[in-house]
């Protein structure tokens, strides 16, 4: 298990790279893909502590990045999606019924419409916060709000996350690390 840790730790090489690796990190942890960039920032606090505000910066650029690129798929697939009906309409206008009924999507869009960018404070939650860039890109929510929107909200949750982290004694780090060499060694 030791080994595997030493591998990782030099995959990741955050005391000899650094801030570029905590930049990609939050910038692929913004996209669809499944991955935490809040141990990278901790980590790389926890090793230099003086670089607090550096690395919470630089997380939130690439986090913000990351969702920007949510926010560009979004509309990239909307405008498919239009060119698709465009080009097929006269099958659907032939089978659709008179009696439309709202779907639940329906609901979901018109209340992200209603609010706007500022949804995008909430941009940084798991497991909802990349869908909601990708739909306000497929809603075509302007992009200048929703940059600014998602930075604030991508940046509070870093300096929120990061200083409690920070405030948990290294004890209990020390304590986890043991409890996992106890448990995969």
């Amino acid at each position: 298990m030791d080994a595997i840790v030493d591998w990782l730790f030099d995959a990741v090489a955050l005391p000899k790279v650094g801030l570029p690796a905590v930049f990609l990190i939050a910038l692929i942890s913004a996209t669809l893909l499944p991955l935490g960039s809040e141990p990278a920032v901790f980590g790389y606090v926890k090793l230099a502590p003086d670089m607090f505000w550096a690395a919470v910066l630089v997380a939130t650029a690439g986090n913000t990045i990351g969702g920007m690129i949510d926010w560009w798929m979004g509309h990239e697939a909307r405008k498919a999606y239009v060119r698709y009906k465009w080009k097929h309409r006269h099958h659907e206008q032939a089978e659709e019924s008179e009696h439309r009924q709202p779907k639940l999507s329906d609901k979901w869009f018109g209340r992200m419409r209603r609010f706007g960018p500022p949804v995008l404070l909430l941009s940084w939650l798991p497991g909802i916060g990349d869908p909601l860039c990708a739909v306000a890109g497929w809603l075509r929510l302007r992009w200048m709000p929703c940059l600014m929107w998602m930075t604030v909200g991508k940046l509070i949750r870093y300096i929120v996350m990061t200083s409690a982290l920070l405030w948990i004694p290294d004890t209990f780090w020390q304590d986890v690390m043991r409890f996992l060499r106890h448990v995969f060694g």
